[in-house]
């Protein structure tokens, strides 16, 4: 059982109440809690010695990866995060000053995008760390972006560039939180996520939610440098294309939007944020499933992304 056919068994029959407008299944729970211009996200993520960060890697950007990681999920809704708890679990042996700088870490992150730490818990753990982060934010009623609203015809966008994250970009990536709350509050964007297990992993949660296809054009996928470097330089390593599909960790905005609209979009993108390259990638197309069409024609993806269990 993957990843995710663990979370579908777990997730079928979980209770709910009437302030839950949105429960599992999206980026963040969306709540009601009747504050007339606002609703309330709520997202927990964690980070685990091993799998998300090194021994070797230093505490600073461990603690700043464990609260970026949330705020990008805060992001791919469109919202604004607000208040965080932090859970630490240590081995029985562990250095407190490494553990400070930590926690110094996702201060100084917190800080810079008005985040208080209100508090969370610390246990002990066997043999290694991890770090688990519950994040608050708000959005404003009806500006919210789910998964889920995507339609035959959209143009299919992504932030910034793919692939190769393990370089450094997976501990030192930029929530994209103001460009998320620019496009919501200037275009109809109907179906947003962030790409935390790559893009083809993380596309198929769109068209899954939407219950509709795509079609990519190869040659408009942003392969990150550090891909195309890795491909160079290591046999071992998959090629930068492949990389840009499936590495995951990127923590860019992958989004619909009608595909009337894509050439304005694009142009107004260029003034508000000329160092931020956007990609119009492909469209989505009525049926299911991927393909992908270059110059040789068109092929039905089959990669997929990161997957925990497998």
């Amino acid at each position: 059982m993957n990843e995710f056919e663990l979370i579908a068994n777990l997730t079928k029959s979980l209770p709910t109440n009437q302030n839950v407008l949105v429960g599992a299944g999206d980026d963040c729970a969306v709540l009601d809690f009747g504050v007339p211009d606002k609703l309330l996200l709520f997202k927990a993520d964690a980070v685990v010695e091993g799998l998300h960060f090194t021994k070797d890697t230093p505490p600073e950007k461990i603690g700043r990866k464990a609260l970026a990681r949330c705020l990008s999920d805060i992001a791919a809704m469109a919202g604004t995060p607000t208040a965080a708890l932090v859970t630490i679990g240590l081995p029985k042996r562990f250095e407190p000053e490494f553990i400070g700088k930590i926690y110094g870490g996702i201060s100084a992150l917190a800080e810079k995008f008005g985040v208080a730490i209100v508090g969370g818990e610390t246990t002990a753990n066997p043999d290694r760390i991890f770090i688990s982060i519950a994040l608050l934010g708000t959005v404003l009623r009806g500006k919210q972006i789910l998964r889920s609203g995507a339609k035959a015809g959209d143009a299919i966008f992504v932030t910034g560039e793919l692939g190769g994250s393990l370089a450094g970009k997976h501990l030192e990536f930029e929530p994209r939180l103001a460009e998320a709350r620019w496009l919501a509050e200037h275009f109809p964007i109907h179906a947003m996520i962030d790409l935390s297990d790559g893009l083809a992993g993380d596309l198929r949660h769109i068209l899954k939610a939407g219950g509709v296809g795509a079609e990519l054009l190869k040659t408009a996928v942003p392969v990150s440098r550090a891909a195309k470097l890795q491909a160079r330089t290591s046999a071992r390593t998959k090629p930068a294309f492949t990389a840009a599909l499936t590495d995951g960790e990127d923590f860019e905005l992958l989004f619909t939007i009608a595909g009337g609209d894509a050439v304005k979009l694009l142009d107004a993108w260029k003034r508000e944020f000329p160092e931020l390259k956007l990609s119009c990638i492909g469209k989505i197309v009525a049926g299911g499933g991927v393909t992908i069409r270059d110059k040789n024609g068109a092929r039905t993806l089959n990669e997929h992304g990161y997957v925990h269990f497998t």
